[in-house]
């Protein structure tokens, strides 16, 4: 699930393919028209095949004979790639497909987030908790502005995946990290957020304790809370007086 290099001709490519797949201009089953899309964007043949093969690799496109490259169906999509989930954010905050993209990814935190916070009481350093410190610090900042708080809220997710001290579940933040930057930024615009520090702050208390029942309980209840807050901004749950804020 390791991101490909998005820079130059080789990076917009791969970007302008996956976007026109992940919205079904080129639906599932089509044949690609390898000369009229090498005209179409105005790049070489070889630069067109090689941006085909980082969607391939994605389980999105497939090359046969007689039959040419073409695109998988769905079901074969690597949906939990990085990439696939940013490509498919892409396609515009608010969306009803967006919508249900992010409760998906909820409920996949919902498993994840609570028994990783387990392993992280039971096995954090103090190296561990200065970052969960600083991130939670930052988080309460508000000088920085929405940019700034998404990036904290991110950081002290990565540390408790990171306080895990298992490798797979540190790669499982190139997953949650996409939904949960997203899911940041339209709280953000939204008024009706609650106030982020308290809940992270009970996380890290629970941590810090080496208590994995009471850090367990504490993430669920700042899970409950990023989807108090999501619907919120989405209007699908009545507004309280309580600040603005990210999960």
């Amino acid at each position: 699930m390791t991101p490909y290099a998005r820079r130059g001709v080789h990076g917009q490519t791969v970007e302008t393919l996956a976007r026109r797949v992940l919205s079904g201009e080129i639906p599932e089953g089509a044949t690609l028209d390898l000369v009229a899309l090498q005209a179409e964007l105005d790049v070489s043949l070889t630069a067109l095949r090689e941006s085909l093969k980082v969607l391939a690799a994605k389980g999105m496109v497939d090359a046969r004979q007689k039959r040419g490259t073409f695109v998988r169906a769905r079901a074969d999509w690597n949906l939990l790639d990085a990439d696939v989930l940013r490509w498919q954010f892409a396609g515009g905050t608010g969306s009803g497909t967006d919508l249900a993209l992010l409760h998906n990814l909820g409920e996949v935190r919902g498993i994840i987030e609570p028994a990783a916070v387990r392993l992280a009481a039971a096995r954090r350093t103090d190296a561990d908790l200065d970052a969960l410190e600083a991130a939670l610090a930052a988080m309460g900042e508000q000088a920085g502005g929405a940019a700034h708080a998404v990036e904290a809220d991110l950081a002290f997710h990565r540390a408790l995946l990171a306080a895990t001290h298992n490798e797979l579940l540190e790669r499982m933040e190139m997953v949650i990290e996409s939904g949960l930057a997203h899911r940041d930024e339209i709280v953000h615009s939204s008024p009706h957020g609650e106030d982020p520090v308290p809940s992270h702050r009970a996380v890290l208390d629970a941590v810090r304790d080496q208590d994995p029942a009471a850090a367990e309980r504490a993430m669920r209840d700042l899970l409950d809370q990023a989807v108090r807050d999501l619907d919120r901004a989405h209007g699908t749950r009545p507004a309280t007086d309580e600040g603005t804020a990210n999960r």
